[in-house]
């Protein structure tokens, strides 16, 4: 557990007790399970990892920036050796692209351990080499309607269930942790960039990004931004292409644990 959140998330709620996820995680094994869902892709890494996508337009997948550097030693990963596998299941996707440019956003630091200020700009836009254009994968629009008590909903590839997307239909957004959102979603590792969506009037739509997990009071929670500010940033970045990584800059500045951020917060191990 990393200390630093702990204080922040143990503020959150009540008696320090996460509330109970309300549903429990449904495998979208075929095509009807999987109907709706076909926009959000595992994004496989060259080093054998992976990540989670979502389709925002034919040719731009939101995840978290984290995702474009080595978790172990923090290089930035090969965009040139990155894919996005749209709908995967089962070792079929409904579309596979390659990725042409990154953007993150500028106010990350990649980090080792995570505070509030790294979750709330852990944002990356993928553009993929070729649009992805079918009546099968519909891109997500984005909700600006998210806070405490607002019921959402995940869709993600984790370990242990890399091969296909897994849905938690209802979790809850518990509270603000500084600019971070802290919700009682599943999650595990791969499932960074998953997509955390609301109902509105039976349209799903895009409220936050898995950026990390923690645990609080043997709960597992998920942390995550409310996108519209740090979104609009990366899609105005896109379109001056001013500040577009065609690769991701090799000096990126690191933080390790022990060490501190700009804003004086302390990284400790976890």
């Amino acid at each position: 557990m990393r200390f630093f959140l702990l204080a922040l998330l143990l503020a959150l709620v009540p008696g320090g007790a996460a509330r109970a996820q309300d549903s429990a995680l449904q495998p979208l094994l075929n095509g009807i399970d999987a109907r709706g869902w076909e926009a959000v892709g595992r994004i496989d890494m060259a080093d054998g990892g992976f990540c989670t996508g979502t389709l925002i337009a034919p040719e731009l997948v939101l995840t978290a920036a984290h995702c474009l550097f080595n978790r172990r030693t923090g290089q930035a990963q090969a965009l040139d050796r990155l894919e996005f596998r749209a709908g995967l299941r089962e070792g079929r996707a409904e579309a596979n692209r390659s990725i042409r440019r990154a953007v993150i956003h500028p106010a990350y630091v990649f980090s080792q351990s995570p505070d509030s200020t790294r979750v709330s700009n852990d944002l990356a836009l993928l553009e993929l080499d070729r649009p992805i254009r079918t009546t099968r994968v519909q891109p997500f629009e984005i909700s600006r309607r998210v806070g405490r008590g607002t019921e959402v909903g995940i869709v993600s590839y984790a370990k242990d269930r890399a091969e296909h997307p897994s849905l938690q239909q209802v979790c809850n957004v518990l509270g603000t942790a500084e600019t971070a959102l802290v919700m009682d979603c599943d999650i595990d590792f791969g499932a960074s960039g998953a997509p955390i969506f609301r109902d509105e009037a039976g349209v799903m739509r895009l409220v936050s990004v898995v950026s990390s997990m923690a645990e609080l009071n043997g709960e597992r929670v998920a942390l995550g931004m409310d996108l519209a500010r740090p979104l609009a940033e990366l899609r105005q970045e896109l379109a001056t292409d001013t500040e577009v990584f065609d690769t991701i800059p090799g000096q990126a500045r690191v933080l390790r644990p022990g060490e501190r951020s700009d804003t004086g917060a302390l990284f400790v191990r976890p």
